[in-house]
C-alpha cells in the first residue's frame, strides 16, 4: 500500500462510556495519555493503533482512520483538485506527528499524518 492506514479514532459524547464499551467487545486495553482520551495499541497480535475519547469539539461523533503521507498541505491541495474539502488545516499533536483532516466529495471525514514528530 503506497499511503498505509496507521491509525484510527473514535471519539463521541461520552469518552468514558466508549472507552468502557470497546474494552469490554475487543478486550482493547486503554491507555490514558490526556483527560477523556486514551490509545490502543495493537500489540504482538497485529492491526493498527487508535484512539477513543471525547470529541473536543462537543459533536456527535465520528469513526475516523488516518493515512500517513509525507506532504500533508500537498495532499490537502490534491483532495482540493479532487473534490475534497479541508475539515483541520496541519497542526502539531504535542511531543507526536502533524496532523490533518479532510472531508471526500460525499462529506466522509478522513485524517491525515505524518510518521514522525516535525524537528523542533
Amino acid at each position: 500500500m503506497a499511503k498505509p492506514v496507521v491509525h484510527f479514532e473514535v471519539v463521541g459524547r461520552d469518552a468514558e462510556a466508549l472507552q468502557h464499551f470497546y474494552s469490554a467487545v475487543f478486550g482493547w486495553d486503554m491507555q490514558q495519555v490526556m483527560p477523556g482520551y486514551a490509545l490502543v495499541h495493537a500489540g504482538a497480535e497485529g492491526g493498527i493503533d487508535g484512539g477513543v475519547g471525547g470529541d473536543p469539539g462537543g459533536g456527535a461523533g465520528r469513526v475516523t482512520f488516518y493515512v500517513q503521507v509525507e506532504d500533508l498541505e500537498g495532499t490537502l491541495d490534491e483532495v482540493k483538485k479532487l473534490g475534497g474539502k479541508t475539515a483541520m488545516e496541519p497542526d502539531e499533536v504535542p511531543n507526536g506527528p502533524r496532523l490533518a483532516l479532510f472531508e471526500d466529495p460525499e462529506g466522509h471525514l478522513i485524517g491525515l499524518t505524518t510518521a514522525t514528530a516535525s524537528p523542533a
